[in-house]
This record gives structure tokens, C-alpha cells and sequence, in this order.
């Protein structure tokens, strides 16, 4: 068995949780270190059990909170690009750092941790799948397309945790300045309510079993709850996949932990 938990997705600060009864690793550091030692007391995991931080990126909101949680996490190993590595602010000491290069696997305690690369305006942005036994979460955050190795490296995820940022029209017609509104659509920004739905479509055609879709990185500003889970809802289901029959699809919360899933 494995779990998952979000304590927090969005652009204002991102942090995951995914944990055997043996081993704890958290997924960003984007929320202060009060708040992840609160998610990981309501999710019952002990700190101790933390041995890895993982980094996808070198954005504020997915690092802001990291070197508390370094300081924190004494014993726990920090993972990332070498791009990522490069891009940090902070000082993280040599003994404590692994480096992630995309397409290369490795383990923590008993989970197995894959990886492949983003697409991104960061400088070596990196996507994690973490399996134990035949069960496995897969992370896609923070990437303007999905690739063909992102679609093939999380076909298999049992719990799937993607993006789906923003509503095309809300961001057309909402306030932001024209040069963000571009980095946001293009193919190294964000992928779209839209998009989302298509990329869950395809997976299902990949492998057809039932999985848990759970929607990520939501916008404060271009996209609300209710509507990047109709949208992605509604398309899957004119391709033929229905919600609560061959999927589980909800967004996450920006502002508040998850419950606790259990693969």
C-alpha cells in the first residue's frame, strides 16, 4: 500500500506528502515548515519517518520552505536536477544533496522513485513517480505540454496528481498583463483545464485500468474548484471514461491539506 496527501497546490505554495508504513518522503517545499509539521500530524506520520525531500523545481512557491524543513528534517536527503540545485537560493550541505537526473531511477526505504523532465520555464524541471509493491503515485505539476515520456512514465500511476492551472477564457479575460497571460499558455508554462482532460483521456487509452485523477496547481485568479473538475469531468466522459466508474477525479486545495489517500 501506499499513500498520498497534499498539503497544499497552487501558486501561492505546493507540498506533498507520499508515505508506505515504513517511509515518509515529502514532494516540494513550497509552505512553511509549521504548516508541513501540522500536515504530518493530522496525516499520523511521524517525522522521524521523513528520509527525503524532493524538488521539481526551483519556483518560489514549490522551494520557499526549504531550508527550514532541511534544518527540520535533519537525517532526510534532499533530491534534485542538477539544474534545480543550481537555481536554489540556499545553502544545502554536499553530504545531504543527490542529484536527479531525468530517466534515472532510485530508492528511498521502500519506495521506488523514477523520474522525467518537464516542461517548464525553470532550469531542469523534474516530475517524480514513487511505487511500492505494484502500486504507484505519479506527480505532474508545472509543465506548458505533456510530453510523450511524461504520458509514458505516469501510464501506469494508480493516483495521478496533475496539473490543470487555469480556464483558457478566465485567463484571457482576467487581469494579468499580456506577457504573463503568454508564459502561462505557452509550452514551457502551465497546462489548461482543457488540456488536463485531454492528457487524462489519453492515459486512460494507454491503460485502461481505474485510477485516481487528482487536479493540481489550481489558479487563484483563472480557474475555480468546481470548474477544472467539470471540465475535466465532462470531456472524459464525452471520450467515454466516467467519473466515478472508470476514474476518481477532485481538485485540490490551495489553501488546505487533502485527506489522506490510500493506493
Amino acid at each position: 500500500m501506499i499513500k498520498f496527501c497534499s498539503f497544499a497546490s497552487g501558486s501561492s505554495g505546493n507540498c506533498y506528502l507520499v508515505k508506505t508504513d515504513n517511509t515518509a518522503i515529502i514532494i516540494d517545499a513550497g509552505i512553511s515548515a509549521k504548516r508541513v509539521a501540522h500536515g504530518l500530524a493530522r496525516s499520523l506520520t511521524p517525522e522521524e519517518s521523513v528520509e527525503a525531500l524532493l524538488i521539481t523545481h526551483e519556483h518560489s512557491d514549490h522551494v520557499s520552505g526549504l531550508k527550514p524543513l532541511v534544518n527540520r528534517f535533519a537525517g532526510a536527503e534532499v533530491f534534485a536536477s542538477a539544474g534545480t540545485f543550481d537555481g536554489l537560493r540556499i545553502g544545502i550541505a554536499s553530504d545531504r544533496k543527490r542529484l536527479v537526473t531525468p530517466g534515472r531511477g532510485f530508492e528511498v526505504g521502500d519506495i521506488e522513485v523514477s523520474t522525467f523532465s518537464l516542461s517548464h520555464d525553470a532550469a531542469e524541471p523534474t516530475g517524480y513517480t514513487l511505487k511500492s509493491g505494484d502500486k504507484s503515485v505519479s506527480i505532474v505539476t508545472d509543465t506548458g505540454v505533456l510530453t510523450e515520456e511524461i504520458l509514458s512514465a505516469v501510464a501506469d500511476a494508480d493516483l495521478l496528481v496533475l496539473e490543470s492551472n487555469h480556464d483558457l477564457e478566465m485567463l484571457k479575460n482576467g487581469r494579468y498583463p499580456a506577457f504573463l497571460k503568454q508564459r502561462i499558455i505557452s509550452d514551457n508554462g502551465h497546462l489548461s483545464n482543457v488540456q488536463a482532460a485531454h492528457a487524462v483521456c489519453e492515459i486512460m487509452s494507454m491503460d485502461k485500468k481505474p485510477r485516481c485523477i487528482l487536479l493540481a496547481h489550481l489558479s487563484r485568479d483563472n480557474n475555480r474548484p468546481q470548474l477544472a473538475e467539470d471540465t475535466v469531468t465532462g470531456i472524459a466522459l464525452e471520450m467515454g471514461w466516467c467519473s466515478g466508474r472508470d476514474l476518481f477525479i477532485k481538485p485540490l486545495m490551495r489553501d488546505h491539506m487533502s485527506v489522506v489517500f490510500e493506493i
